[in-house]
């Protein structure tokens, strides 16, 4: 039975990342640190081969798999990109601190940022986005594919698709990391559903399944 599988890989640090600012609808660049951190991790660990490459529409997740992946043709995966931060973008929790909208989502009282985008509205696009991918992928019959995601994005499609069932948080994952899925075409057509194998990148000795 033929399989497919989606390499998801969170994009390396920005400025914003560095300083821990909310950042969605920037398109911020990698920063200096950023790009030292997936080049050692590059050399660190063995990430897993692939022929087909896709990326949220922000530079940073583009740069991400130039450097892990030199010379890769990078499609855009449209959808994907992170949360509209609205009045929250480009700021800290510590600046925020007394902003009672902020308080009133960062605790989970309200899904509300003003300006920005509703849990539901983002919970709707990605999950649009990524079940659009699939449709592709399965149609292109390649079968190992890398998708580089904002972290917020590559938790909402692992809460929402993977297998074990684990909440969004159970899902973080560093910079330049990240899970394998493997997709059935016959569950997925029943009930859209992925197995998540295991973590990447993988330590130079283990073995890949």
């Amino acid at each position: 039975m033929k399989t497919y599988k989606i390499y998801l890989i969170r994009h390396g640090m920005t400025e914003a990342n560095d300083k821990g600012l909310y950042v969605g609808k920037q398109d911020l660049p990698l920063s200096p640190n950023g790009l030292s951190h997936l080049l050692q991790m590059k050399e660190t660990f063995d990430y897993p081969s692939a022929r087909a490459f896709y990326a949220a529409p922000q530079l940073r997740c583009r740069q991400t798999l130039e450097v892990l992946y030199p010379g890769c043709t990078v499609t855009d995966a449209a959808g994907l990109q992170e949360c509209d931060f609205g009045d929250f973008e480009g700021k800290s929790a510590a600046m925020l601190r007394g902003d009672e909208a902020f308080r009133r989502w960062a605790t989970g009282e309200s899904n509300e940022i003003p300006n920005g985008e509703t849990a539901a509205a983002f919970q709707a696009r990605v999950m649009q986005g990524f079940e659009a991918l699939v449709k592709e992928i399965l149609k292109s019959g390649e079968t190992e594919n890398v998708l580089c995601l904002p972290g917020g994005v590559q938790m909402m499609i692992l809460a929402a698709y993977g297998l074990p069932q684990l909440e969004m948080r159970e899902w973080a994952a560093d910079s330049g990391c990240g899970f394998a899925l493997r997709i059935t075409p016959e569950l997925w057509m029943r009930e859209p559903v992925a197995e998540a194998l295991c973590a990447i990148p993988w330590e130079k000795e283990d073995t890949k399944n």
